[in-house]
């Protein structure tokens, strides 16, 4: 049995995606002593900027002619898809960066989705186990002021739910932030309440991976 965790978050030691984290894989282990944990740290081992423009610019050069960038690129992105492949089950913590999707996890993705074993035609990860926990500093959810300037979230369930194809759950969290930035204090106790809910919800949701994999095994 094998867990893939991906982490995108730039402050591990004090991130709260990587937090909640920890609450899902705890649950996965429990249920899976023996199984492994592969992991992949986009803040420890960021995907250089330059791999997918060399990945795609491989795929339409003959092997022999292609470049050491492209090559690597492309042996990188066969890493990813054999890392995505080979897990029973996924997980993937992403924090909201300027109102959009992590570049970390963008870049990350971007690669990945080179190789024919996970692009939109491929049947490899379809309803595979996943969770998604994604973290915010502020709010943005219905009458807020910032309503709709969470530019991530969407994305990543369009891209992981439909474009893969995953059996999906989300992880939510939003006002991370309160407590640091002093602008946000006045939400000191729906912030509280906000972040019991998530842990929560991630407890539920490694258990409910856990489950969703040994029921795919019978």
């Amino acid at each position: 049995m094998t867990l893939f965790r991906l982490d995108a978050s730039i402050l591990p030691a004090t991130s709260a995606s990587r937090s909640l984290g920890d609450l899902v894989e705890g649950e996965w282990t429990a249920a899976h002593p023996a199984s492994t944990v592969v992991r992949r740290d986009l803040a420890t081992a960021p995907v250089p900027a330059t791999a997918w423009p060399d990945a795609v610019h491989g795929g339409f050069t003959p092997e022999g002619q292609r470049t050491e960038a492209q090559r690597e690129a492309i042996s990188l992105a066969r890493t990813f898809a054999d890392e995505l492949t080979g897990a029973d089950a996924l997980l993937f913590n992403v924090p909201l960066y300027n109102y959009g999707v992590s570049q970390h996890f963008k870049t990350w993705f971007d690669l990945a989705y080179t190789d024919p074993r996970i692009d939109p035609q491929g049947t490899a990860l379809r309803g595979k186990p996943a969770t998604l926990v994604t973290v915010l500093g502020g709010n943005y959810t219905e009458g807020s002021p910032k309503e709709g300037w969470d530019h991530s979230t969407a994305w990543l369930r369009r891209v992981l739910e439909d474009v893969w194809g995953l059996d999906l759950r989300v992880v939510h969290r939003a006002f991370t932030l309160v407590g640091v930035n002093p602008a946000l204090d006045a939400f000191a106790e729906p912030a509280a309440e906000l972040k019991r809910n998530a842990e929560t919800a991630a407890v539920r949701s490694g258990r409910e991976l856990a489950e969703a994999r040994a029921t795919q095994k019978v």
